[in-house]
């Protein structure tokens, strides 16, 4: 019985070493993880494949492992193929939590840790793993960016200085100029809002300007609104109400992509600095609130631009060279991340991500 008994612990010591090293392959240098790669004949179970289309062959294909902690939202999507983009790129996804030692990228999204950080702040990181933050919301509507504090060596985010920049909406140049033609127009301002705070700074303004000026609201407390018929609502009216539920730093939503330059309406706007919308715009593509001293003040001038049509068309010159670009889904996100984490090398933890991510406000 005691040579039995010896045996099995020599047979328990071998296998610990056994998957001692097995594990420490796995986590071993970036060489060895693509080694370790190359020997997989297909994806394992919960992992989907995302091919990168490359423009050329030159470098060597490494296949990232890139674990989504959780679907955002809790709502799965499917995992289509990335468009076109430069490298010979390969992206494994998923969003199997046992696959954490081999991945070589965790991305997290906020709002669905953001109740219980701690179960991210118990684990332990690779040092040469990265860890990516992703959030699309405000600082405002983001609980308990202090725990987040020096635990992710990545941000993706709207803000432009992320490693990641994954805005709301862009302006793409045209390859040759194109006439734009207004949507007609029998309707003065319009806004639709779905949160409403009669505390919030936009929803004040708001009660201030419909004392001087005739607006259609809709929304869940309002005027209903299907989404089938948003656009085509919001493109009767000479102006929509592009007002963000809270003011940071490149904080621009799809109010004013979406809603307001989508529909071919001229977005008057509520969010950061007129400074830090041209830096996505044109100084003419939008009406700031802040360029007058009151809400009479705006009105008076919306009146006159409305019963100017040279003057209301001046707002539309832009488009000729321009295009909007306003719809984007989460795999456009993750195949984002999957490009940059490719290209990127260089990374650092983000000591105060709270701090970081809150400049700007007011």
């Amino acid at each position: 019985l005691d040579q039995d008994h010896t045996q099995f612990l020599i047979f328990l010591l071998c296998q610990s070493m056994v998957s001692f090293c097995l594990f420490s392959f796995i986590r071993g240098s970036r060489g060895q993880r693509m080694n370790l790669q190359s020997t997989l004949k297909s994806p394992p179970v919960s992992v989907s494949t995302i091919k990168v289309v490359p423009d050329s062959v030159e470098e060597e294909t490494y296949k990232l492992v890139i674990l989504l902690w959780t679907w955002p939202f809790h709502r799965p999507f499917p995992l289509e193929s990335c468009p076109p983009l430069h490298g010979n790129l390969d992206c494994h996804f998923t969003v199997n939590r046992s696959w954490l030692p081999l991945a070589d990228a965790v991305i997290v999204h906020h709002r669905d840790v953001q109740g219980n950080p701690r179960q991210l702040t118990q684990l332990r990181r690779d040092p040469s793993q990265r860890w990516v933050w992703f959030n699309l919301e405000s600082p405002t509507n983001s609980g308990n960016l202090g725990a987040m504090d020096n635990l992710f060596n990545m941000t993706m985010s709207y803000r432009s200085d992320s490693d990641f920049f994954t805005p709301y909406g862009r302006l793409e140049p045209l390859d040759e100029p194109e006439n734009f033609t207004i949507p007609p127009k029998s309707k003065m301002v319009a806004w639709a809002v779905s949160n409403w705070n009669p505390s919030s700074r936009r929803v004040r303004y708001y009660e201030e300007l419909k004392k001087h000026l005739q607006v259609d609201v809709f929304g869940r407390q309002h005027k209903p609104l299907p989404d089938n018929q948003l656009l085509p609502t919001i493109s009767q009216y000479r102006f929509y109400l592009a007002l963000e539920n809270s003011q940071h730093q490149d904080y621009i939503t799809e109010k004013l992509w979406h809603n307001a330059l989508a529909s071919g309406t001229v977005p008057v706007v509520l969010g950061p600095s007129r400074k830090n919308y041209e830096r996505f715009l044109p100084s003419e593509a939008f009406i700031h609130i802040d360029d007058f001293p009151s809400a009479q003040a705006l009105a008076q001038h919306l009146r006159r631009v409305a019963g100017d049509e040279a003057r209301y068309r001046e707002y539309f010159g832009w488009r000729s060279r321009f295009q909007v670009v306003h719809k984007f889904s989460w795999i456009d996100h993750y195949c984002k991340a999957c490009q940059g984490l490719h290209v990127s090398t260089a990374y650092r933890t983000v000591p105060r991500l709270g701090q970081w991510f809150q400049e700007g406000y007011h």
